[in-house]
């Protein structure tokens, strides 16, 4: 009872700690607005000023709302990853499955026009091709890891196997920007550094609904993947139809982060910091707790990475990939110096 209690308290403080970063994410930046009348916009009134209105519509709400989203659909895509290979450091940016999102963005952003130029003009069309593409480009790079996977058993070789994948794709995406105009080069690098701020109120009509669906299925899997924690022979032995089962973990994650690549970028180690963090503050490898409490937990880490970024009191706005590798970084190193050794950091 006192570790369920405990549970509840921890699962009651990350909910309060988002409410808390997310209205500051609306208040804080380069204009600082009072958090009353941030209050006072979000209850349908108007700010002290018309322009802090429209700062906080059009501008911070979805941003705010994009970045929790998109942290809470890395690190569940990042949790599914470990319980699916048994790898502490599995998740799809390290597994290669980012990068071929990337390539998918790429070969639409990079043949057809620049994402804030050629497909902004198209509007729906252009919004649909972006994540069309990083859905199926990272369903591709997800099934060829699990094909491999299956004839591979030391999670060491996957994990080079998930970077050359990775290298494999950024040659692809470094031939196309060899053949592309300066004005689409540009839009591509500027996506590659990772930003939650680009995304529209249009964009978010896309963008929330694949999430959601994604994350539905993370949800309905909690049973095969606490049965899959002990090995797929465990799992088969208790009735669990693993064939299915990891068909769908690879949908779900494909949706997951090639929606967020799609629209905000490769963001990277969200993945697979947060369920790490979520299993040492709830001491458990349940996933009935840690889906919804990785959910919680990633859209907050993303909102604070967010709000780094966003140097407030400042017009200056750091790349976010770069605030998320600060932030993630310490806690690979700590998975690693925990386990004694870099051999049994990648141990199944």
């Amino acid at each position: 009872m006192r570790g369920e209690g405990w549970r509840n308290v921890a699962l009651g403080g990350l909910i309060l700690a988002l409410v808390g970063a997310f209205l500051l994410n609306l208040a804080l930046g380069s204009v600082r607005i009072p958090l009353s009348d941030v209050a006072a916009v979000l209850a349908g009134g108007e700010a002290s000023k018309a322009s802090w209105t429209y700062i906080i519509l059009e501008f911070r709400l979805p941003k705010a709302l994009t970045a929790m989203l998109a942290g809470a659909a890395l690190a569940v895509s990042g949790l599914q990853m470990q319980t699916l290979f048994r790898n502490p450091l599995a998740d799809p940016y390290i597994l290669g499955v980012s990068a071929g999102a990337s390539l998918g963005v790429a070969l639409v952003v990079l043949s057809t026009g620049a994402a804030t130029g050629f497909l902004a003009s198209v509007g729906l069309l252009g919004d649909l091709s972006l994540i069309l593409a990083a859905i199926t480009g990272a369903a591709i790079v997800t099934g060829l890891v699990m094909i491999v996977a299956r004839w591979l058993r030391q999670a060491m070789t996957l994990l080079i196997l998930g970077l050359m994948m990775g290298y494999a794709t950024g040659a692809v995406v470094s031939i196309l920007i060899y053949f592309s105009v300066p004005e689409q080069i540009q839009a591509y690098i500027t996506w590659t550094f990772g930003s939650f701020g680009g995304v529209t109120w249009r964009q978010l009509g896309i963008l929330a609904p694949v999430i959601g669906a994604g994350l539905v299925v993370a949800v309905l899997l909690v049973k095969p993947l606490n049965a899959l924690l002990l090995g797929e022979d465990y799992a088969r032995s208790m009735g669990v139809p693993v064939g299915r089962v990891r068909f769908w973990i690879i949908a779900s994650t494909a949706l997951l982060a090639g929606a967020v690549t799609a629209f905000c970028g490769p963001i990277a180690f969200l993945g697979v910091a947060v369920p790490h963090l979520c299993r040492s503050l709830f001491h458990t490898s349940d996933h009935r707790l840690l889906v919804p409490a990785t959910m919680l937990m990633g859209a907050l880490i993303a909102l604070l990475a967010d709000l780094v970024a966003a140097v407030p009191g400042s017009r200056a706005i750091l790349p976010l990939n770069a605030v998320t590798a600060l932030l993630g970084a310490p806690v690979v190193v700590w998975i690693i110096v925990r386990r004694g050794n870099l051999r049994s950091a990648f141990a199944s």
